[in-house]
C-alpha cells in the first residue's frame, strides 16, 4: 500500500467538502449571468440553470455529448484506492444522466514538494483502473502545484438525447429506489481520527469503488426518466434538489434506508463531517424527522456522501427492481413521492 497519510496529514473530506447547494462553480446563483449560454444554447438539454447532475449538448437526434467534473482532497490513506473512488465519483454523474463515458482528463494538484511523484503515479493508476472498467479512456490531463494534494477528473460521455435521465421528471406517485447503501462520509471521517475498523472501512471503500454502471442500465431498461447520485449533498439533500426540480414532496421510510456496516455505530459515536452538519443546518426547513427516527439514523440520511449511488424515481418499482437484481445491484425501495410542497420531505421510521 502506498500511504497518503490522511489520518494525519489531510483534513479534507472527500465529495462532502465540495460544492452543496448554491455551489456557485456549478452554477447557482450564476446560472442566468455568465453560464446560461449563447448562440448554441438551443442544443444545449442541461446545463447550469437545471442544476442536475452533468451537463447535456445534444449533437443530433440520437446522441449528446455529457459534460462533468468533479475532484477532492484524500479520504483514504491508500493512495491507489483514493484514484479509484474519486475517478468512480467522477464518472458517476454520467451514469446519473444516462450516459456511458468515453474519454476522461486528470485533474492534479500535488505538493511537489512534501510528496513524492511516486505517490502521484499510484493515484494515478487507481483512476485509471476504474476509467478502464468503465471502458473510459483517460486521454490526458493537468498538473497544479498546491500545498493540498487532489485529484479527480473532467469525464465527456455520451447519451441518447430522448432517453436522458434527469432531476427534473420525477411525478407524484413515483417510488424511490436506492442503489447503494450509505455511511461513506461518517466512515471517511471516523478513518482520518484513526477510530474506523478495517473491516468497515473495507466496506466502504468497496462501495465507493463500484461504478453505477449497471444502475444506470437497469434505470433505461426499466424506462426510468428521474435520477440522480448520491454525493456531498447526501441522500436527503439530493432528494430536495430533485424534488424542487420536478415540484413535488416526497415520503422516506428511514429503516428502509441501507447503511454501510459500522456507519450507525461510528455516528453515535460523533464521527459527523463538516459537511454533513452543513447539510443539516440547510435542510432543516425542509425536512420534517419523526420524532421515533433514531438521531443517528436521521444523521446519516443527511450524511456528506462520496460515489454514492443512483436515487431513482419511478412509477414502475417491480420492473426497476428486477432490472436492478439482474445485474447485481442494490435495489432498496425507500420512499415515494407525492403532490405537495415543492422540495419538502417527511421522513418516517
Amino acid at each position: 500500500m502506498v500511504s497518503l497519510g490522511t489520518g494525519g496529514v489531510f483534513a479534507g473530506a472527500g465529495a462532502g467538502a465540495g460544492g452543496g447547494p448554491g455551489d456557485p462553480a456549478a452554477g447557482g446563483p450564476l446560472a442566468d449571468g455568465p453560464l446560461a449560454g449563447g448562440p448554441l444554447a438551443g442544443d444545449l438539454l442541461v446545463g447550469a440553470a437545471e442544476g442536475d447532475d452533468a451537463a447535456v449538448f445534444r449533437l443530433d437526434a440520437a446522441r449528446a455529448l455529457v459534460l462533468t467534473t468533479d475532484f477532492f482532497t484524500p479520504i483514504v490513506d491508500d493512495a491507489h484506492d483514493w484514484g479509484r473512488i474519486a475517478a468512480a465519483n467522477a464518472l458517476s454523474d454520467v451514469y446519473a444522466m444516462g450516459g456511458r463515458p468515453l474519454i476522461a482528463l486528470n485533474l492534479t494538484a500535488w505538493p511537489g514538494e512534501t510528496l513524492p511523484l511516486e505517490i502521484l503515479a499510484e493515484v494515478l493508476r487507481g483512476g485509471a483502473s476504474v476509467a478502464a472498467e468503465a471502458g473510459c479512456l483517460v486521454v490526458g490531463g493537468h498538473t497544479i502545484d498546491d500545498p493540498e494534494p487532489k485529484y479527480g477528473m473532467a469525464v465527456t460521455g455520451l447519451a441518447d438525447p430522448s432517453r436522458l435521465l434527469t432531476i427534473s421528471r420525477a411525478r407524484p406517485g413515483d417510488t424511490l429506489v436506492l442503489t447503494k447503501p450509505i455511511g461513506t462520509g461518517v466512515v471517511a471521517t471516523a478513518h482520518k481520527r484513526g477510530a474506523a475498523p478495517e473491516a468497515v472501512l473495507a466496506a466502504a471503500v468497496a462501495s465507493m469503488t463500484t461504478l453505477n454502471a449497471a444502475a444506470a442500465q437497469a434505470a433505461l431498461a426499466a424506462g426510468v426518466v428521474a435520477a440522480t447520485d448520491v454525493t456531498g449533498f447526501s441522500l436527503l439533500g439530493h432528494l430536495h434538489r430533485m424534488l424542487r426540480a420536478s415540484g413535488c414532496s416526497a415520503t422516506v421510510d428511514a429503516a428502509a434506508v441501507p447503511l454501510l456496516p459500522g456507519a450507525l455505530e461510528l455516528t453515535t459515536a460523533g464521527y459527523v463531517s463538516g459537511g454533513t452538519r452543513n447539510n443539516m443546518s440547510y435542510l432543516e426547513p425542509w425536512v420534517c424527522i419523526d420524532a421515533s427516527v433514531p438521531e443517528p439514523v436521521a444523521v446519516l440520511l443527511q450524511d456528506a456522501q462520496t460515489s454514492g449511488g443512483l436515487l431513482l424515481a419511478t412509477p414502475s418499482p417491480g420492473a426497476l427492481c428486477a432490472e436492478l437484481d439482474a445485474r447485481g445491484a442494490l435495489a432498496a425501495v425507500v420512499g415515494r413521492l407525492q403532490a405537495g410542497s415543492p422540495g419538502h420531505i417527511a421522513v418516517r421510521p
